[in-house]
């Protein structure tokens, strides 16, 4: 199955008065790179939660945030009155500078939030705790997961389709060469007529060369190597973990096509060919997005 390495993922469940929250989104990267911003009391939890999401994302550029707030129990929580008054009077100090005056309700919102403003007398994680929490980044990756999943379906849609296309090109060039190699071999002859009073030229000579350049220009392989690469290409989009395997095709069509349009000597051929070369593009472009 096809996925992507974009999604995201949100929790949030309270639990013995705490709020918790969870928010985990990936972007592509060629390889794994997690970065996660935990409370004070998780620190110690960090590397678990890695390996965790390590083990079930693979790959890609991943922001892991884990916060909880206290909705119960007004004993837990007291205010650092000395740091409030200090924020609170520096941000007017700020709002005035820049030429207008805060709403006075809206500033202790906004401070209240501030995690060292609120003094929490919480006890160290017990194991019943983090074994919630974890539960929770297990519910946080999936729901990642399920949305790489959607976004991979949309992106193989995508790539059949293109993929589809540039077959459908490919198909357009083979009427164009019934004509194309005798127009070639007469041109060369004709003016070849044209210097024949100018030049000694040995006429066997002439045909073996020109049996030589063309059969230089001869497609054949290329359009038979081209239609195998996409066929290929098609074969492993629901391979898991195909994203690099993928690339490499790609790469494979890329170099066919290019032969294609520098043996072609056509200038209809060319122009099908820089069509060929519009949908690989932006297959390529949507291969690094997947996983």
């Amino acid at each position: 199955m096809m996925k992507s390495m974009t999604g995201f993922g949100k929790i949030s469940e309270i639990r013995d008065g705490k709020n918790y929250e969870i928010e985990i989104k990936s972007l592509n990267g060629k390889s794994l790179d997690i970065n996660t911003k935990l409370p004070s009391d998780f620190k110690e939890r960090d590397l678990e939660i890695r390996s965790l999401i390590g083990g079930m994302l693979e790959r890609g550029k991943i922001d892991f945030s884990l916060s909880f707030t206290v909705v119960s129990g007004d004993d837990a929580v007291r205010i650092n009155e000395k740091l409030f008054s200090t924020y609170f009077k520096k941000m007017n100090e700020i709002c005035e500078e820049m030429g207008f005056k805060p709403d006075p309700s809206q500033l202790v919102t906004a401070l209240l939030r501030f995690q060292d403003i609120q003094k929490t007398d919480s006890e160290p994680v017990s194991e019943e705790e983090w074994t919630f929490v974890k539960d929770l980044i297990i519910k946080a990756i999936n729901q990642l997961d399920s949305f790489r999943v959607q976004e991979g379906q949309n992106l193989k849609n995508d790539f059949i389709k293109r993929i589809n296309l540039i077959l459908e090109y490919l198909s357009q060039v083979e009427p164009l060469e019934v004509n194309r190699v005798p127009m070639i071999k007469e041109r060369i002859i004709s003016r070849f007529e044209e210097l024949k009073g100018c030049i000694d030229a040995d006429k066997n000579r002439l045909e073996q060369e020109l049996i030589y350049y063309l059969e230089k220009l001869d497609i054949t392989e290329e359009k038979v190597r081209l239609k195998n690469h996409c066929k290929y290409f098609v074969e492993n989009i629901d391979i898991p973990s195909s994203g690099k395997k993928l690339g490499f095709i790609a790469q494979e069509i890329g170099r066919e096509i290019n032969t294609l349009g520098s043996k072609a000597n056509d200038s209809e051929i060319q122009k099908i060919v820089v069509m060929m070369k519009d949908e690989l593009e932006k297959i390529k472009e949507q291969v690094l997005n997947i996983l």
